[in-house]
């Protein structure tokens, strides 16, 4: 079945918002590792044929994933979850020594009516993480906030070979809750 750009909106949809400021950076690669928080935008750029999707195995495998699309001429973003930006943190001295655009935007967990004490120490480590790698950040609650904040990352990380992420927090999310 052929894809198809996804372009309705609904009021408070942030990632719908996330879509459309992404298509309007021209953003052609979406690499991810699977993330409930994540669903609706992966499904609107899975159905896009200008976007190429690529699921991850590891979220460093993003990194130089997107690398090699900036070198193509391309760009692109990585999705994932504040638990794997620990999985990333070597992987980052990639982006701090060839300097390359790097967006990614990071769902929260461990930050706020987390059910699962093993997501608490790297989602209270993230953002102090990545700031020590030199990613510049900026923090999400409200879907109000959500495409301001994507549109500016997107422009310092594509226009000044920055790397960038907009952390999506729990409150904005939704609370997750343990289904036995």
């Amino acid at each position: 079945m052929p894809k198809s750009e996804n372009t309705t909106t609904q009021p408070g949809d942030w990632n719908a918002d996330i879509y459309h400021v992404l298509k309007s950076c021209d953003v052609r690669h979406m690499a991810y590792v699977p993330d409930a928080g994540h669903s609706g935008t992966i499904k609107m750029f899975e159905a896009d044929n200008d976007v190429l999707s690529v699921v991850l195995t590891t979220e460093e495998e993003g990194i130089p994933y997107l690398a090699g699309a900036s070198l193509g001429g391309e760009r692109g973003v990585l999705l994932m979850q504040s638990s794997g930006v620990g999985n990333c943190i070597n992987m980052l001295s990639l982006q701090v020594n060839a300097r390359f655009p790097l967006l990614m935007l990071i769902t929260m967990r461990g930050d706020y009516a987390e059910f699962n004490q093993w997501q608490n120490p790297m989602g209270q480590a993230t953002e102090q993480a990545l700031k020590l790698m030199g990613v510049m950040t900026w923090r999400a609650d409200k879907a109000e906030d959500v495409a301001e904040l994507v549109r500016g990352a997107a422009k310092m990380a594509f226009d000044g070979d920055h790397a960038c992420a907009v952390l999506l927090g729990q409150r904005l999310i939704g609370e997750k809750e343990w289904n036995k």
